[in-house]
């Protein structure tokens, strides 16, 4: 028999009910809605998301892993970078993680749902780090920590505004202090451990390997994230990773206390069929009996009575 590969700590069997598109999506938006409205609960945190900024800056610098100031340097001076730095930061989390639950959703049923909610979970997560502490990205520090704005200096470029990767004008509806974690860098990791896991070519693991790696430069280049943001990030998901057979337990027993839920329907393998009807173990309508009778045995032969040539009851 062959075997069937699960990403690690999210092991799955086949679900009991197909999975259904205009059940999925619903889902998938009402996720991504609370993700949009919880970065919005930081907002007037302006002074201590400033504060948390510098702690983080000043931690990086005494372990000289700020990797941003070179990178920032790098893709202002050179507007050949720094244009698709924008736009990589400020579209490609919209399209490609979308791109692969729709993947894994019509080519990957059997891993689809460990894979979703493992993706809800961490953003769930992610939303509490934006909560809890609200921090400044290196962007919106004051110049002297030497950092500029490359979505502000390369606004006239793309379909976001100066004041925020959204879109022009509606910069004002977005929380610019949701710094840490950096779900840009978790969801890229997510991506790329599904490219990696059941893509199976050469292209797939490149991609699964390149998407998460340049997100990470993508997200300190454009001074929208520090390094720790992207660390951060990426813990999250390991955390939401571990959650998840909890979080899909908790999800089935809850699906089973509904009246329409697994448990109060009929298991696929009863032997009730309608009417009171009875069937044996591998009998599907009572028809089936009839015809065995109708074959020469009686209604309740055994393989034993019915001679040594009679085969054997289905299983």
């Amino acid at each position: 028999m062959p075997k069937t590969e699960t990403t690690p700590g999210t092991e799955a069997a086949a679900p009991r009910t197909r999975l259904r598109w205009w059940t999925e999506l619903p889902l998938i938006l009402l996720v991504y809605a609370c993700y949009s409205a919880g970065r919005l609960f930081a907002r007037g945190e302006t002074d201590g998301a400033v504060d948390h900024g510098l702690a983080i800056l000043r931690i990086e610098k005494f372990l000289h892993i700020n990797a941003e100031h070179p990178l920032n340097r790098l893709f202002t001076r050179e507007s050949w970078l720094g244009v698709p730095a924008d736009f990589w930061y400020a579209s490609l989390h919209y399209l490609v993680t979308p791109a692969i639950l729709i993947w894994l959703f019509r080519s990957r049923a059997v891993h689809y749902r460990a894979a979703r909610i493992w993706l809800m979970t961490s953003t769930f997560i992610g939303l509490i780090g934006f909560t809890l502490l609200p921090t400044c990205p290196p962007r919106l520090l004051s110049a002297g920590h030497g950092f500029v704005d490359t979505m502000a200096q390369y606004s006239s470029y793309g379909w976001w505004g100066g004041a925020a990767s959204a879109p022009k004008g509606l910069g004002g509806m977005t929380n610019q202090y949701a710094a840490m974690p950096s779900l840009h860098v978790g969801w890229a990791l997510w991506c790329g451990v599904m490219l990696w896991r059941y893509g199976r070519t050469r292209t797939t693991r490149v991609a699964a390997v390149a998407y998460p790696l340049l997100t990470t430069i993508v997200v300190m280049g454009t001074a929208n994230h520090y390094f720790l943001d992207a660390v951060a990030g990426a813990a999250v998901m390991g955390v939401g990773l571990f959650l998840t057979p909890y979080v899909m337990r908790v999800a089935d027993l809850i699906r089973r206390q509904l009246p329409f839920g697994a448990g109060g329907s009929q298991a696929a393998g009863s032997s009730i069929v309608s009417a009171g009807c009875q069937t044996s173990t591998g009998e599907r309508f009572p028809r089936q009996r009839e015809s065995r009778a109708g074959s020469g045995a009686p209604p309740s032969a055994s393989p034993t009575d019915a001679g040594e040539g009679a085969p054997a009851a289905a299983r």
